[in-house]
């Protein structure tokens, strides 16, 4: 049954775009290795018409379209995919050992691509639209290298925005949150020097496993105790490693965290008390506490304008009962954050649908919902048809 919000010229060609979906995702490829995806990106932007430049940010594209003068638009999809081994069964599964679409930018990229062609073809606009294909969102921070590379002094857009498929909202709803909207996310590598030794004397030696076993408590005190409670903070400990046998207290041992955070002061803080409290909790066992502190993303703030545009644009496009006008902010973290450093835009969710415990984001067994490519394709036709009216 066709779906009566969908534009009809990109319903007419919404099988073609399940096959290219279906191409790429049999063919993924990890970050700043998208030679064959971003090949076929700039294979058929240029077949419509735009003119692409390539190798923004290592395997990145930048498509630009002109028509006239006025404001420039930027539209963007990240297009890499996990270091995981698929388990759909899917027809169209990965073709690439250890590599799958586990978190949907196989869909990202065909959406934009579908409003692309439906741009160049069939809409009147003034002004510029910029499409942005990025790689490596997936912890390499391709936006940051793509700016680092001169994505906005290059290519300067006025607004960017950006689209992702979320499980457990239904099919198509389109989901919009003004300001700090996902937490920034660093990494932790700590390692503790203490003095090895025979583990029948353990009071001639200095065990870090005792002094890591008393930061992992320690650092529990941190968000329940100097962070306000009505502000998100998350310290994880993900891993611990010290040691092969049972008889032996080893010299070293190390420990690595995931620090995340809803706000910049907050995400300072962290870092403060995080360096301040391994560095005594080492101090007061006599060992001593080597600590690499990684700042990651930050946070993504959504702008509070873009953000009243993009949510209008699909309220009177598809009504309030396809829209969330205010989502709850989310602890996962993107490196669209970057590019909304620099350009005023909105990072904006759109449902894949139900979710279950194979069935969701970085899952062996993940998929896109095609239901959704016609839907979030349109969107991007409505959005940028309203900001460059």
């Amino acid at each position: 049954m066709s779906n009566p919000l969908v534009l009809p010229e990109i319903a007419a060609v919404q099988h073609e775009m399940v096959a290219i979906r279906h191409h790429i995702h049999a063919h993924p490829e990890l970050g700043f290795n998208e030679f064959a995806t971003s090949d076929l990106v700039a294979k058929l932007l240029t077949e419509w018409g735009y003119q692409v430049t390539r190798h923004i940010g290592q395997t990145g594209v930048v498509a630009t379209l002109q028509r006239g003068v006025g404001k420039t638009l930027g539209l963007r999809a990240d297009m890499d995919a996990l270091p995981i081994e698929e388990t759909s069964g899917l027809p169209y599964a990965s073709t690439h050992s250890g590599v799958m679409h586990a978190c949907g930018h196989d869909g990202h990229t065909t959406m934009l691509l579908a409003a692309a062609r439906y741009l160049a073809h069939h809409s009147d606009f003034t002004g510029t639209l910029r499409l942005i294909f990025q790689p490596a969102e997936e912890g390499g921070g391709g936006a940051r290298v793509m700016m680092e590379d001169g994505l906005f002094e290059r290519f300067p857009c006025d607004a960017v925005f950006a689209m992702h498929n979320v499980p457990g909202l239904p099919v198509g709803q389109l989901g919009f949150a003004s300001g700090p909207f996902m937490c920034s996310a660093d990494t932790v590598n700590i390692t503790l020097h203490g003095h090895g030794g025979h583990g029948a004397v353990p009071q001639h030696t200095v065990d870090p496993v005792v002094v890591c076993a008393a930061i992992v408590m320690s650092l529990q005190t941190i968000v329940s105790r100097n962070i306000d409670p009505q502000e998100t903070a998350i310290v994880t400990v993900g891993a611990i490693q010290a040691g092969h046998a049972s008889n032996v207290i080893p010299s070293t041992a190390t420990m690595t965290l995931s620090v995340r955070a809803l706000n910049a002061d907050v995400r300072q803080r962290l870092e403060d008390r995080i360096t301040a409290l391994v560095e005594a909790q080492a101090v007061s066992f006599g060992a001593r506490a080597e600590i690499d502190y990684q700042q990651g993303y930050p946070v993504l703030v959504n702008h509070a304008a873009e953000t009243e545009l993009a949510r209008s644009v699909a309220l009177e496009w598809a009504g309030e009962s396809r829209v969330i006008a205010n989502l709850r902010p989310i602890t996962a973290s993107e490196d669209f954050a970057f590019m909304l450093e620099k350009c005023p835009g909105s990072y904006i969710s759109i449902g894949n649908g139900e979710s279950t415990p194979d069935n969701s984001l970085h899952n062996a067994g993940y998929d896109f919902n095609d239901e959704c490519l016609p839907i979030g394709a349109t969107y991007w036709v409505k959005l940028a048809e309203r900001f460059l009216a």
